[in-house]
Order: structure tokens, then C-alpha cells, then sequence
């Protein structure tokens, strides 16, 4: 499977529970953290719900 390195661009600060608890389950926390991730269908649904605080690249390789 191909990895993918999801960053988080924005805060949770004034946002849904669901999307603070989706932004702890990926492994972020605060703006420009990264963590890299296999690129699944649950971890493409996560980051469906918190699209508009993180930025997805894939990585070669």
C-alpha cells in the first residue's frame, strides 16, 4: 500500500467535538504536525471529516 503524510494546517479551536477527537485519532494535535499514515479507506474517511484543517500528500517510494 502507498503512505500518505497528512498535515495539520489549522486548529481545532472553536470546532466540533468530532472533529477535535478525529484530528487525536490521525496522531495530530497542533498545526504543522505531520504523521505519516498507510493509505486506507479509514484513514481517507478521517480525513474527509477534517479536510479543511490538514493537507494530504502522497509519498513515493
Amino acid at each position: 500500500m502507498s503512505k500518505i503524510k497528512i498535515t495539520q494546517i489549522k486548529s481545532t479551536i472553536d470546532r466540533l467535538e468530532k472533529q477535535k477527537r478525529t484530528i487525536k485519532a490521525l496522531g495530530l494535535g497542533r498545526p504543522n504536525y505531520f504523521v505519516i499514515r498507510e493509505n486506507c479507506p479509514q484513514i481517507m474517511g478521517m480525513v474527509n471529516v477534517v479536510k479543511h484543517l490538514v493537507t494530504v500528500e502522497e509519498i513515493k517510494g
